[in-house]
């Protein structure tokens, strides 16, 4: 039981440092600068060839 509460204890106290860092890079990268384009780019996917019926 002890090995449990051990990464339990990991897990509470480690878990949400590490969550929250993926959380932070996660958005430094969409925002990076240089992105606005090629974000453009691919919001207009899909109103590309929209009429195939």
């Amino acid at each position: 039981m002890q090995h449990y509460t051990l990464l339990r204890q990991l897990a509470d106290s480690w878990g949400l440092v590490v969550m929250f860092l993926f959380f932070v890079c996660a958005i430094l990268f969409v925002f990076r600068p240089g992105s606005k384009a090629q974000y453009e780019r691919l919001a207009k996917i899909p109103l590309e060839n929209g009429s195939e019926d």
